[in-house]
């Protein structure tokens, strides 16, 4: 199950990047984190650019409401999105 936490700002969802894919895709869940495949490489920040911003897609919101709360320089993320509740975030992520 995903670990999604929902607090007075919106939620922060466990997420696992996988850099360099083919296309940017979620691909499901992995101990408990959203897996993440993104075209954009690990160098100077692409990726986590890249995270934000396919984020604030799969959500409809701005790119600006999507923060990488911790792991900048890893694959294992902690992602705050504003504005969005724990029901919604699941009704997105879990079908």
């Amino acid at each position: 199950m995903l670990d999604i936490k929902e607090d007075q700002n919106g939620v922060v969802i466990k997420v696992r990047v996988q850099p360099r894919a083919a296309k940017n895709s979620l691909a499901g869940e992995m101990e408990g984190a959203l897996k993440v495949r993104l075209t954009a490489p690990p160098v100077d920040g692409a990726a986590n650019e890249a995270c934000c911003k396919f984020l604030g897609e799969v959500f409809g919101i701005a790119k600006s409401n999507v923060e990488i709360v911790s792991g900048h320089t890893g694959r294992n993320k902690l992602v705050r999105i504003r504005g969005v509740s724990e029901a919604k975030a699941r009704a997105l992520l879990c079908r």
